[in-house]
Formats: C-alpha cells, structure tokens, sequence
C-alpha cells in the first residue's frame, strides 16, 4: 500500500523558489516594521507600496480589530512581485522595439519629453506622477504597443452555469478562452491593425470603440487589480529611459513571438543602447 505520494522534481523546485520568495517578502515585511517603529509615520520618511499596505493594516486594527496578518500583506506584495513584473517587463520591452522600428513616431515621443521634463535651468529632471497627464503621447505609444503585443494574450473564464451565445449554449463546466492579441488585430475595430500608430487612440476613437474589443488587462469582477499601477509604472518608466536612451535592434536579430503564458520575445531582445546626449 502507498503511504506516501512521491514529489515531483518540479513540484519539489516549485516548493523550494516558494521558499525562497517566502523568505525574501517576509524578510522585507520585518525590516520594514522594525524601521517603521523608530520612524513616526507624520515623518514619511518611507512612502512606498510595503509601507503603505502596514499603514493600511493600522488603521483596520484601530477601526474594526481585525489586524491584516502579515501573511495576507506577503500575498499583496507577492501579487505585484510575481504578477506585475513580467508583464510590465515584456510590455516595455515590445515598447522599445516598436520605438526603434519607427524613429518618426520616436522623435515625437522624444519631442514631448524635452517640452515637458525641462526644470527651470533648462537641464532634464526625473519624471513624477504628476506629470503622467502632460504626456498624452506616452500614454498612446504605451497603449498602442499593449494593443500590438499584449502583455497577457490569452485568458481564460469558467463557465458556472450553462450560457448561450448566439445559436450555441455553453455548458456548465467549460472554460471559455478569449485572446486579446486576436481582438487587438482585428479591422473592424483597428483600421491597418499590423500598423504601429499611436496616433489612432484620440479621445473620439476611444468613445467609439466597442467594450472589450481592447481588453490588455482583461475585464469585469476578474480585470486586473494592478491596471491602474501598471499604467502609471509603464508611462513613467519609458519617460525615464527614453529621455537619456536610445534604443536599435542588434544585427541580424530574429525577432518572433513566444506566446507562453505572457507574450515573450522568444529569442529575447538585443537591442544596442546609445546615449541621447
């Protein structure tokens, strides 16, 4: 009789990263409130998502008594660790390579930077926040790159209970997959859909657009919980590189698309860099 289950040599690896990651989230959740406590928050000495998501877990406590264990803040902080890493990662590096593919859309995207990111001696500063609604244009080439390549390509939903769709009922047990890469490439909605055209996303295009036919963080109860962040991420990230740096594909590089979970480059992206000054 088997008592015991063998493990895997994948499932062992599996354990053993977890370990790993564990160890590292909950090594960062200690040392910040060790630091937290020899710093009065109204000092603000740390203003970053950790530090945040304990001020969050404080004011439960004093309002309701039900302190947010630091094991649910280790599922917070591995949700953009593990989840919004990669994506963003693949999503800028689609961005740089399209950039690099078409120097005139780049040179109005360098154009926005030096008008808006210029301090008062006329030298070039870091971009914040609160600089996101000056670069519209940005903001299209990023979204214009997700609608090329977008980051998650394919998702799946679970059917709870027979639907019908048209002449077809779905049952009750079946995973529906939808790709937003096809629907991202689709002339009824994209005019010249293999085009890199940031230009195409004006307020009136947006208007008119139908629901979900551009859908890079998915949707409804189940859409990405990190979008907002993402976008503020990816818009500030290329503002911060491309400002100093110049990217063009190295010789002979093959570029194809490695559709695994995310939308990989399947050789990766060698790209050599040259400074813009």
């Amino acid at each position: 009789m088997l008592n015991k289950i063998p493990i895997l040599p994948k499932v062992r690896g599996a354990q053993k990263a977890k370990k790993v990651l564990d160890t590292l989230v909950y090594g960062l959740i200690e040392e910040r409130r060790e630091k937290e406590n020899d710093v009065p928050h109204e000092d603000k000495k740390y203003d970053d998502l950790l530090t945040k998501l304990l001020h969050a877990q404080d004011t439960t406590e004093s309002e309701t008594d039900i302190k947010m264990s630091d094991s649910q803040i280790r599922d917070e902080v591995m949700t953009i660790f593990i989840a919004g890493h990669e994506t963003t990662a693949n999503a800028l590096t689609w961005t740089f390579y399209l950039l690099s593919q078409n120097p005139n859309i780049e040179k109005q995207l360098h154009a926005e930077l030096d008008c808006i990111l210029r301090d008062k001696d006329d030298n070039n500063r870091i971009p914040t926040v609160e600089d996101i609604p000056k670069l519209p244009y940005i903001e299209k080439v990023f979204r214009e790159s997700m609608r090329l390549y977008p980051p998650i390509w394919s998702i799946g939903r679970y059917v709870d209970y027979n639907y019908t769709v048209g002449n077809y009922t779905i049952p009750i047990g079946s995973t529906l997959l939808m790709s937003q890469y096809v629907m991202h490439h689709d002339p009824r909605y994209f005019s010249e859909p293999e085009q890199f055209n940031p230009s195409r996303w004006t307020e009136e295009f947006r208007a008119h657009l139908p629901r979900f036919s551009y859908f890079p963080f998915g949707g409804g109860i189940r859409g990405c919980i990190g979008e907002s962040f993402a976008w503020m991420e990816g818009i500030l990230v290329i503002a911060t590189i491309a400002q100093n740096w110049v990217f063009r594909l190295a010789p002979n590089h093959h570029v194809e698309l490695d559709p695994m979970i995310t939308l990989r480059p399947k050789y990766g992206m060698k790209m050599a860099l040259s400074s813009r000054k």
